[in-house]
């Protein structure tokens, strides 16, 4: 009898047992392991359980860091609201569902023995007040009969509601509530289970929406589908390609970005001459009806300065009230004469902030005369690293022909080592004909300020 335990677990555990999963990057890798056999052997071993179910707990925590970094990186490129058919997504509560099975204790019924991951999953509301919404949105849901479509309903609910990672870390933080349904060494028990809770929460991010009505979560089969993690051995090379290749439109991505941020430069820069231009002129004519009076005044004061004389001398000759009505008029021209000179001292003032601006402008204009210089140095640098790429192709396509295995799929990977290499020559077009309307304008801008220094000299 203990035997055939044994057999019946290592059958229920093959997709876990049988392999190991470890990760490359970004894939996931089987490796088939030798030492478990289906079949008892004449003189049976005894194999450490604890070992296998350490096993278990590695490969489901790697199947769900794979599962929610995938989930994540797809649905951010997508950029919109997941479904229940997106099959990641659907690939994901697979893992889930499995994670909450790993060391379920079985529940004996009138039926026999069942492993339910609802009852864990009912104890969230009790631990955390929001839970209770959707629990028992999950109990009035029509169509579910069995505690694993209602498990599974409640998942959906809790992702939707971008709480599921606060609800499994308050989960897992109560062992001694687990204790009743989990064994001691299950996946919820250890450290995995709070590593994978940690990794829940970079879903808030996710958009989902789901119609709970029309699907029947009773009877799906949650089977893990490896083959959208597996990585062929014979593939590294491509991937190298493809590493350079996400390299150089990182670059392009961050050229073209530079691009925009010197256009927008431009154009402010632009705004701010045409601003200095009309201030200039209104300036040059402020200038020149204040040097207009400064030699009405002048004119003035000569003309007082002979009246004084004049009046100086007749008042030596003349009564002494013709004296005193003469100085009062002489006061009144200083007076006037010192509120004219106030005036010029103003303008010149302005005219010297004017002045400053215009060297802030001229500064402004050798600053983007030097990013125009390191964009060209970014271009150069793509062109070599395009022309690296190419010679890449090439060996790539040598490789391709000489090799016998993996054709179909090396030739498509050669089709779009050229489709990106004449979209990369296409962006580098787009990028010379940019650089040459930058300086277009920074000759303009350059003539402009040319243009505005004779102007205050």
């Amino acid at each position: 009898p203990t035997t055939d335990k044994i057999t019946q677990a290592a059958m229920g555990t093959i997709y876990l047992c049988k392999f190991r999963v470890s990760m490359d990057g970004e894939w996931l890798c089987l490796r088939e392991l030798d030492d478990i056999s289906l079949t008892p052997d004449p003189e049976p071993t005894h194999e450490d359980p604890n070992y296998l179910m350490a096993n278990e707990r590695m490969n489901l925590m790697n199947m769900a860091k794979l599962s929610i970094k995938g989930l994540i990186e797809s649905a951010l490129n997508l950029g919109r609201t997941l479904d229940s058919d997106y099959a990641p997504l659907q690939q994901f509560f697979v893992v889930m569902e499995h994670c909450l099975k790993h060391g379920l204790k079985a529940k004996k019924t009138f039926l026999g023995q069942n492993k339910s991951f609802w009852g864990p999953l009912e104890l969230v509301e009790k631990l955390v007040p929001e839970a209770a919404e959707i629990t028992a949105s999950v109990k009035d849901l029509p169509g579910l009969k069995t505690p694993v479509g209602r498990g599974r309903a409640w998942l959906r609910l809790a992702l939707m509601q971008k709480k599921l990672s606060e609800y499994m870390k308050a989960l897992i933080n109560k062992k001694e509530l687990l204790s009743e349904f989990y064994e001691p060494n299950a996946l919820m028990m250890e450290e995995e289970g709070a590593i994978i809770a940690g990794l829940l929460v970079g879903l808030n991010v996710i958009d989902a929406n789901f119609c709970m009505k029309g699907e029947d979560l009773d009877s799906q089969v949650g089977v893990i589908d490896f083959s959208m993690y597996l990585k062929d051995g014979n593939s590294s090379k491509g991937s190298e390609g493809d590493g350079q290749i996400t390299a150089i439109l990182d670059q392009k991505n961050y050229v073209e970005e530079l691009n925009r941020h010197l256009n927008a430069t431009v154009n402010n820069l632009q705004a701010k001459v045409d601003a200095l231009e009309k201030s200039n002129t209104k300036l040059t004519e402020e200038l020149a009806v204040a040097n207009n009076r400064i030699i009405t005044l002048q004119e003035e004061m000569e003309r007082v300065k002979e009246e004084s004389s004049y009046i100086l001398e007749s008042n030596r000759k003349g009564p002494k009230q013709d004296r005193t009505s003469e100085g009062q008029a002489l006061s009144e021209a200083r007076k006037h004469l010192k509120e004219e000179t106030q005036l010029r001292l103003d303008v010149e003032k302005e005219l010297e902030i004017q002045i400053s601006m215009r060297q802030e402008m001229e500064l402004a204009m050798k600053m983007l005369e030097k990013d125009v210089c390191e964009k060209q140095d970014a271009l150069v640098s793509l062109r070599q690293q395009l022309d690296d790429l190419r010679a890449l192709k090439h060996e790539l396509a040598f490789k391709l022909q000489s090799s016998d295995l993996g054709v179909k799929q090396k030739s498509e990977l050669n089709s779009r080592l050229e489709e990106k290499t004449n979209q990369m020559a296409a962006t580098i077009k787009q990028l010379e004909q940019s650089e040459k309307d930058l300086v277009k304008q920074a000759k303009t801008l350059n003539s402009a300020a040319n243009k505005l220094i004779p102007k205050h000299h």
